[in-house]
């Protein structure tokens, strides 16, 4: 047994989650949709689901010629999430906080769909339908596959998703940002060797899920997807290295990043709405394509609302799990649409002290460095509608008493407002005070509208029932 926590595999009897289990679902409530044959993978293809990204998921058959159909918009909203983890969209969170608390180790298995075709000879775009995204992004793009790398020493493994450019037949540009993967790749390249890695794509929404949760250096993801599934994630070895991938996956591209070895890369449309742009990055090496029996290629199209909520919950269960740690007042949190689910969080508070939402603020951004902007509300005002934080800014807000502000601190790279990821933060304490007269913070109410069913109050054909009203 390599190092690593993987039991040995069991008897098991369940049909083991994977993205096919998601899209029958999708299917079967009538939330996917299947585009015409033919489609171009460049450009064209992600206009189409960008178009239905609100609305449904889209398979794509014979796109560009290639006989792999590519799937996209595995989610249009938070209630597709909660759906996939099999609860409802309020327990999402702490559902995920249970997971990340609780990990379950995964099992390695001998064999496995995702190695049912494997390819030596390798031709990225003649053997994958990898599209092209936004309009100036600089080639097709790998934009859901997870990076599972090894830390060189202690062969646990870590689990990420990175934007990967097809600059050959075997070889992929990829952006390392300042985390674990990056860690892994610098201790390789410390000792003059390749990081072995693997790409994964076409997986259980939960694996990608997991991958997006801010876990400790050498926390397995992976035990953390287990963990939301509620049953172990089913790994196997790869084919030319050491890395364990989903046994149920539909693709893995298998590799090595180079050492010492860096060339151009981008630019590419990121979830800010901007191209990352281009320079010089780290490379991988394919050394071989595993495969199922006639698989699905899953694309994101960067910057789309299925890129910002895969990565915005399992970064709001996280940051929610840190701020409870001492801040027992905190009751959600939500990483805004509009703030790419990324750099402005909305925090819910039951408010115990004067003082204590800027407290807050201060741990919100210690939570995680791409937090930009953070707006602590009370109990009654919904953090999922824009137009409520707002009111809760323009009516419990002045800016010379309730600001926080912070200069010169780590943010997002991708951010391009700051100076190479050097950033300022913002804090609103948009609470209510705490010793007020009754009337001063009451919020107007409707008596009754809470009971009122539409149905039953309005007529079925209001023209007609018009016309008789003003002929009488």
């Amino acid at each position: 047994m390599e190092p690593g926590r993987a039991k040995p595999a069991t008897a098991r009897n369940w049909q083991h989650p994977d993205l096919r289990s998601w899209l029958q679902r999708l299917v079967a409530t009538d939330r996917l949709v299947v585009a015409r044959e033919g489609v171009s993978l460049i450009d064209e293809l992600a206009a189409v689901a960008k178009k239905l990204e609100l609305e449904s998921a889209v398979l794509f058959p014979k796109p560009g010629q290639h006989d792999i159909p590519v799937v996209a918009n595995l989610f249009a909203d938070r209630g597709w999430i909660a759906d996939s983890l099999g609860v409802p969209s309020g327990e999402l969170l702490s559902r995920f906080q249970n997971a990340v608390r609780h990990p379950l180790p995964w099992i390695e298995v001998a064999a496995a769909p995702v190695q049912d075709v494997v390819h030596r000879d390798v031709d990225l775009l003649r053997q994958l339908p990898i599209p092209k995204h936004n309009e100036l992004d600089s080639g097709p793009y790998i934009t859901a596959a997870l990076l599972i790398a090894r830390n060189p020493v202690t062969g646990i493994q870590n689990v990420s998703i990175h934007r990967c450019q097809v600059s050959g037949p075997d070889r992929i540009g990829v952006l390392l940002l300042p985390r674990h993967t990056r860690h892994y790749f610098r201790m390789a390249e410390e000792a003059g060797e390749a990081l072995e890695i693997a790409l994964v794509i076409g997986v259980h929404p939960a694996c990608i899920l997991a991958s997006q949760a801010i876990a400790a250096l050498d926390d397995d993801e992976m035990e953390i997807a287990g963990a939301l599934l509620g049953q172990p994630i089913e790994m196997v070895k790869c084919r030319t290295n050491a890395v364990r991938v989903p046994a149920h996956a539909e693709i893995v591209i298998e590799g090595r990043i180079l050492p010492k070895v860096r060339e151009p890369e981008g630019p590419f449309g990121e979830f800010p709405q901007y191209y990352g742009p281009r320079a010089d990055r780290e490379v991988i090496h394919v050394d071989a394509i595993t495969h199922r029996k006639n698989p699905i290629f899953h694309t994101i199209v960067g910057g789309g609302v299925e890129h910002l909520l895969l990565g915005g919950i399992p970064r709001e269960a996280t940051l929610l799990e840190h701020l409870q740690r001492s801040f027992p007042s905190v009751r959600d949190v939500r990483l805004t649409r509009g703030g790419t689910c990324r750099y402005h969080l909305a925090v819910k508070i039951d408010k115990a002290s004067q003082g204590e939402p800027k407290n807050i603020i201060m741990g919100a951004f210690g939570g995680h460095y791409d937090i930009k902007q953070v707006v602590v509300v009370d109990m009654d005002v919904d953090i999922d509608d824009p137009n409520e934080i707002e009111w809760a800014i323009a009516t419990r807000f002045q800016a010379d008493r309730d600001l926080v502000v912070v200069s010169g601190a780590q943010g997002s790279k991708l951010d391009p407002s700051s100076a190479d990821g050097i950033s300022a933060k913002m804090g609103i304490d948009a609470t209510k005070p705490l010793s007020t007269e009754p009337m001063e913070f009451k919020r107007i109410h409707v008596k009754g509208i809470e009971n009122i069913d539409l149905a039953r109050e309005i007529q079925d054909d209001s023209k007609a029932a018009f016309a008789r009203i003003v002929a009488s």
